[in-house]
């Protein structure tokens, strides 16, 4: 809320309602989502957690990450359907479906190992998470599409920025974070 009252401020008023949502969203998804991550860290003591306060966030991060590389494997071997050609030419729907079921399953198998996370919570977060990696996936790339570019750097060669590397998690961290504090968490 600041920058844009600055902007008012100083009387920059031409694209102002554009360039203050630019700002906004920028903070919603790479400040704000992503601060769930470490917010996982703050689980109180009280709760019984497997693999203490870092098992969710492994968790979660492993999940993420699992999902976009199974999407990428699925897809290279089984991709013939363009799932979202306009903006990402090369997802398809056998890579998304695949990935969707690796996840799911990583979750559903290794979720109580790390989380507190039993029956309908389990079930839940493993059926969502992979589509909120989709997700992310996806709208991060319209955006790299609307401004012309295909990574956010070249910061990680081959694989483009920290921004192309957490796309996803923009998403599923706070997703996570609610469905776990939902069904597991009793002190959130």
């Amino acid at each position: 809320m600041i920058a844009p009252f600055l902007m008012a401020g100083i009387g920059q008023t031409k694209g102002f309602l554009s360039t203050a949502a630019t700002i906004h969203w920028g903070l919603v998804s790479c400040v704000y989502s992503i601060g769930y991550v470490a917010f996982l860290m703050r689980t109180p003591a009280s709760e019984h957690l497997p693999a203490g306060p870092a098992g969710p966030v492994f968790l979660l991060l492993a999940a993420t990450e699992a999902n976009d590389v199974a999407q990428y494997v699925w897809g290279k071997l089984f991709g013939r359907h363009k799932i979202t050609p306009r903006v990402s030419p090369n997802k398809t729907w056998e890579g998304f479906i695949g990935g969707w079921i690796t996840t799911a399953a990583l979750v559903w198998f290794a979720g109580p190992y790390f989380a507190p996370i039993q029956g309908a919570g389990r079930a839940w977060i493993a059926a969502t998470l992979p589509l909120a990696g989709f997700a992310g996936d996806i709208t991060m790339s319209a955006i790299k599409r609307d401004i012309g570019v295909k990574d956010t750097s070249a910061l990680i060669p081959g694989h483009g920025g920290m921004l192309d590397r957490a796309d996803s998690l923009t998403f599923t961290a706070p997703l996570y974070f609610h469905l776990l504090a939902f069904f597991s968490l009793q002190a959130f």
